[in-house]
């Protein structure tokens, strides 16, 4: 995926990169292997191979200069801090990392090396119809097991992993929200519904959010296309960057409760163990996704999105959570 957040680097560039991470000597004699890594929407990342044979994953932030959402202003320090606690306190199979450089000293930019893991992107797979049913099924327990495993890592406060954090979590959600708002207001996107009428939605609802009462590590963002498959088995977990201390039912496993564009959760809430949800449990799901919604939306500015097929999606996500919460037209 083409975006204008991804930071695209020449060899020269890339090399002095791969020498400043693993040295001089682990430059080949005929030049660095570089493949960009295009599935992604926001950093760009390139796979490159070695002198001593091993492939890397190099990950880079956006360029200094280029406009990102509130929440994505220092994104990839968040994702290191989250893939720590994870690598600590859970098995939860993700790539080790190899060197992170946040000096700006020879881009503009935050970056890091981490393990190429080897197998298939999961969630392109189920897309492309080459798994069978079995095995889909399966895998999207596997993620909602795994999802899990990182929820039981808890903090004192909620929000982002490196900061701003709160008391409550009705802050930290509201906090998020407001950036969003924010953020649209200068690149005058039709939402649908006026600023107004959506921040009133969850402001009403500021009580049921604040029932969550336990910080819980939540990837907000682990989809199935953020996941490695090898023999069946998940094999890795990949992009931590959106990672918040806030409320399990926040997980993007769980959107299509919602939203059915986004896919039938039953197998993923198997592996989650959720079975149902009470009515304040589904009032927060329900806001989840209104916010998610409109971060899609939003975001189709920032990346600079040549067609309309995601807004589209997210104009008709927002209008249906809208209606469920009691807000049709």
């Amino acid at each position: 995926m083409e975006s204008l957040t991804k930071n695209h680097q020449d060899l020269d560039t890339l090399t002095a990169l791969v020498e400043r991470a693993f040295g001089k000597e682990a430059i080949p004699r005929n030049g660095i292997e570089v493949t960009e890594m295009t599935e992604g929407w926001f950093n760009v990342a390139y796979n490159i191979s070695l002198a001593d044979g091993r492939q890397v994953v190099l990950k880079i932030a956006p360029p200094a200069h280029i406009p990102v959402l509130t929440r994505e202003r220092g994104m990839m320090r968040a994702e290191l801090a989250a893939m720590a606690l994870i690598e600590e306190h859970t098995s939860v199979p993700i790539p080790q990392v190899y060197a992170a450089d946040l000096t700006h000293e020879l881009i503009d930019a935050d970056y890091f090396f981490m393990e190429f893991i080897e197998g298939f992107n999961f969630g392109l797979a189920i897309e492309d119809g080459t798994l069978s049913q079995e095995v889909a099924a399966s895998g999207n327990r596997q993620l909602g097991r795994l999802n899990r495993e990182i929820n039981s890592v808890t903090a004192e406060r909620f929000g982002n992993v490196t900061g701003p954090q709160f008391d409550r979590w009705s802050d930290a959600f509201m906090q998020i929200v407001e950036g969003v708002f924010a953020d649209a207001a200068p690149v005058d996107i039709d939402l649908g519904w006026s600023v107004d009428e959506l921040r009133a939605v969850f402001v009403d609802h500021r009580a049921v959010l604040d029932e969550v009462r336990v910080p819980r590590l939540v990837e907000v963002d682990l989809w199935a296309k953020n996941s490695i498959m090898r023999d069946g088995v998940l094999v890795a977990l990949l992009d931590h960057e959106r990672a918040i201390f806030g409320d399990p039912l926040m997980e993007g496993g769980l959107t299509g409760l919602d939203a059915p564009e986004f896919g039938d959760p039953t197998d993923f809430m198997a592996g989650f163990g959720l079975e149902s949800l009470t009515e304040s449990e589904t009032i927060r799901r329900r806001l989840y996704t209104l916010q998610l919604g409109i971060i899609m939306a939003v975001e189709t500015k920032y990346r600079g999105h040549t067609t309309s097929e995601v807004y589209d999606l997210a104009r008709r996500v927002i209008d249906q959570v809208m209606a469920a919460l009691g807000r049709a037209r």
